[in-house]
């Protein structure tokens, strides 16, 4: 391949590149998941910061994140990757349900059907007119 035709695939791989990478959706994407990154520390922090202090008084061997059953089989740890998953899931469902409530009380109303009788009388004076004006 010669080197003018490498360089134009290059650029042409590149321009495609360049408008996939910016459209709206590619360039959403990405900020979400940047923001659910961040948002899943804050969670975690929540979680063993503000919740197992609360809690692990109440667990025999006091820490729960550290529970273990047998050799390395760290269920304490799992069970807070749990708990993460289902505030996260709980706050996702109540901001995602909020937004369609939002989104229903600024949609305008439909406009209510036409009423099919009415159509077909609008029809039959129409066509009456007609017969009318050519008799």
């Amino acid at each position: 391949m010669t080197m003018r035709r490498a360089r134009k695939t290059t650029t042409g791989f590149l321009r495609e590149f360049q408008e996939f990478a910016l459209k709206g959706n590619v360039v959403d994407l990405a900020i979400a998941v940047i923001i659910g990154g961040a948002f899943g520390k804050i969670v975690t922090s929540f979680v063993q910061d503000i919740i197992m202090p609360l809690v692990n008084p109440l667990i025999p061997g006091g820490n729960w994140r550290e529970a273990q059953i047998g050799a390395g089989i760290k269920i304490g740890a799992f069970m807070g990757a749990v708990v993460d998953f289902v505030i996260i899931a709980l706050i996702l469902f109540v901001a995602v349900r909020s937004l369609q409530q939002l989104r229903r009380q600024e949609a305008p109303p439909e406009p209510p059907p036409p009423d099919p009788a009415a159509e077909t009388q609008s029809r039959l004076v129409d066509v009456l007119e007609r017969i009318e004006q050519k008799l």
